[in-house]
């Protein structure tokens, strides 16, 4: 199961150019570990004090993130991100809906995000009730609902809802797209 991993770090007074070219540049080297399957920046918005700069990053699983953490390239990036941060860096790792939704410094209102995942939930239930639910029908009802929600948590989580809020993007994150 892919695991996202949020990040913040607050950038000293002066560096924020270099601090974004350095971490592009890590991002490039950092995709060469197989583990990694995407990172992003996300900066603060123009024209605000903020120095609060996020990171995702998903991987592969938990064992091949905490690999990733322990290499002495990520070793040489967060040294030389201390140098241009002030304080510890934040790590949060993201779970449920706020993962699908991968924005911890501007996630969507929550009214949105029950939308969405309604979007999702709903044809996915009704297509489960017609195929897993015809296959398990003579079940006993502990284990059928157990094949169901199974069934329900796969789709949604690679298949369902990664395809609702990319469709979604602009909707959920129109700051995004004004920014373009």
């Amino acid at each position: 199961m892919p695991i996202h991993v949020a990040i913040t770090r607050r950038v000293l007074p002066g560096h924020e150019a270099e601090f974004q070219n350095e971490l592009r540049e890590f991002f490039q080297t950092s995709f060469g570990h197989g583990s990694v399957l995407g990172a992003s920046m996300l900066t603060p918005p123009p024209g605000s004090d903020s120095r609060e700069y996020g990171i995702l990053r998903t991987f592969t699983n938990e064992a091949d993130r905490d690999a990733f953490y322990r290499t002495p390239m990520f070793k040489a990036w967060d040294e030389r991100a201390r140098v241009l941060t002030e304080d510890e860096p934040e790590y949060r790792q993201m779970h449920g809906l706020e993962a699908w939704f991968r924005s911890p410094s501007n996630p969507p209102p929550r009214w949105k995000m029950a939308v969405t995942t309604a979007l999702g939930v709903y044809p996915t239930s009704l297509f489960l009730g017609e195929t897993v639910g015809r296959l398990t029908h003579e079940l006993p009802l502990l284990l059928r609902s157990a094949v169901f929600a199974i069934s329900m948590v796969i789709l949604l989580t690679w298949v369902v809802m990664p395809l609702v809020t990319r469709i979604l993007h602009t909707w959920l994150h129109p700051e995004t797209e004004s920014k373009k």
